[in-house]
């Protein structure tokens, strides 16, 4: 979809016209010449009031230039935020995507929310976000989109590019991790994950790719058991993007990438089976922060770590009860094989701290079901060491409505994990606190560097649409993130 800013266009019949209604009866003015009374009029006779991303659908008179007005509701005009907006332009395309509308064009007056160029690029952006679809693999499209453009009025069109380009460089970053999460398991593993990371070195970025033999010579048996049943060789990528200060150390960021959790030994039941081939959606989340930090020229030193595996039974697997030692040197029994992904993270976090000694690292993984049971699907879990770190991440959470909810961590919690023939176990001795006690674990392997822990099992794949994602893979974590650093380390 073409997107552009401009202060005025000629309109036709195969348009739709989206303008803004506040909560309180009032019309965003618009700025075009057009006749807007029958629109007045229709607001009056129906009972749209103007709530937040409510809409009003009309059918354009003949005389008129356009073919549709769409009317969104804004809100109350005092909470109307960077975020409405982008989910004002998300509205007007998950509404219009299977029209017959070729274009939608956004006329808002937007004086009293903000700068025009940087509502016209937050409307804009809303819209990308939206329009993003995985339909590669439909050999028969059913209404397939007409929809080829949007187009946003502002007086200060060239102050909207600019703008618009950081976020749309977001937005990329979300359109990558998501394709990838979206990818089947049999196209998306390991060897093939590290491929898309390679494809980002032409935007700057340094990538590296570790084998099997790279990591037994690191001594990381903890991620290579998970993949040893698996004819698939587990992989270690990391990814650099260093346009920061030379003495500023890095915010290290580490994702969970199981391509395919089948359970192993430990085996998952079949219902719902399919749904573990985004089991890879924290390193997926990584993949794509890291190509918006580079598209967008981020002045800041960022670490992306991504330990890949897939988690397969077969005479090789890795068996209940087996001990294997972690990079760290400590050893862990492995209680559970279907708690693999901790054991991934082990090895990663690990070898995140012990090479690069970043300022911060935080690591986000699919890591329990037990957080779906704790939080639903309305928050990410949030686990850390350090008080001001879990700030900052909550806060950036909030700006970007991809909300964090800090769970307890302590010392009990952490005796749950101890073993009686190696240091740990990678489960908790009962059913209780699963999230809590899986986060305790991936403590013992950040050796006291300011750390988070973003358990996003639940909120990494949705099964109805929200506002700016349709359903399916979501990159919960890449608008976060990229808000976090932008705000505290740039």
């Amino acid at each position: 979809m073409k997107i552009a800013f401009s202060p005025g266009v000629g309109l036709d019949q195969q348009d739709c016209l989206v303008l803004g209604m506040f909560e309180e009866g009032d019309l965003a003015a618009s700025t075009t010449s057009i006749n807007l009374e029958f629109v007045k009029h229709a607001i009056k006779t129906t009972a749209f009031k103007g709530k937040k991303l409510e809409t009003l659908s009309l059918v354009a008179p003949s005389e008129m230039k356009v073919g549709q007005v769409l009317v969104v509701g804004l809100g109350k005009s005092e909470k109307v935020t960077a975020q409405t907006l982008q989910e004002v332009g998300a509205k007007a395309v998950s509404c219009l995507q299977k029209s017959q509308v070729k274009r939608i064009i956004v006329d808002l007056h937007v004086d009293s929310l903000g700068k025009s160029g940087e509502v016209a690029a937050s409307i804009a952006a809303g819209a990308q976000l939206r329009n993003w679809k995985f339909d590669i693999y439909k050999t028969q499209k059913k209404d397939p989109s007409c929809l080829e453009g949007l187009m946003v009025f502002t007086q200060h069109s060239h102050d909207a590019g600019k703008v618009f380009a950081n976020l749309s460089a977001v937005s990329e970053g979300v359109a990558l991790t998501r394709h990838v999460v979206s990818e089947p398991p049999n196209v998306l593993y390991p060897e093939t994950m590290a491929l898309k990371a390679l494809e980002l070195k032409n935007l700057g970025l340094k990538v590296e790719v570790l084998g099997e033999k790279d990591m037994e010579k690191l001594g990381m048996g903890a991620l290579l058991g998970v993949g040893q049943g698996s004819i698939r060789e587990s992989k270690l990528i990391v990814l650099q993007w260093l346009n920061g200060p030379k003495d500023q150390a890095p915010v290290a960021i580490v994702g969970k990438g199981v391509t395919f959790d089948s359970g192993g030994i430990s085996i998952k039941p079949s219902n719902g089976m399919e749904d573990m081939k985004y089991d890879m959606a924290g390193s997926g989340v990584v993949l794509g922060l890291m190509k918006a930090l580079a598209m967008r020229q981020a002045k800041v030193n960022v670490v992306g770590i991504m330990g890949m595996a897939e988690n397969m039974p077969s005479g090789s697997a890795q068996r209940p009860a087996d001990v294997v030692t972690s990079m760290s040197g400590q050893t862990i029994e492995v209680v559970n094989t279907d708690a693999e992904g901790r054991l991934v993270l082990a090895d990663a976090l690990w070898y995140a701290q012990d090479r690069f000694k970043p300022q911060v690292m935080v690591n986000l993984a699919t890591l329990t079901g037990a957080i779906r049971v704790a939080l639903g699907e309305e928050y990410a879990g949030l686990f850390s060491n350090n008080d001001e770190l879990s700030e900052r991440l909550t806060k950036a959470g909030q700006t970007v409505q991809e909300p964090l909810w800090r769970l307890p961590m302590g010392e009990a919690y952490d005796r749950d994990i101890d073993s009686e023939i190696a240091d740990m176990k990678n489960v908790g001795s009962g059913r209780g606190a699963g999230s809590t006690t899986a986060a305790q674990f991936l403590q013992r392997f950040v050796n006291n560097v300011p750390w988070a822990h973003l358990d996003i099992a639940s909120v990494a794949w949705q099964k109805k649409a929200h506002s700016l994602t349709g359903k399916g893979a979501t990159a919960f974590g890449v608008r976060l993130l990229n808000e976090f650093i932008e705000r505290n380390y740039e």
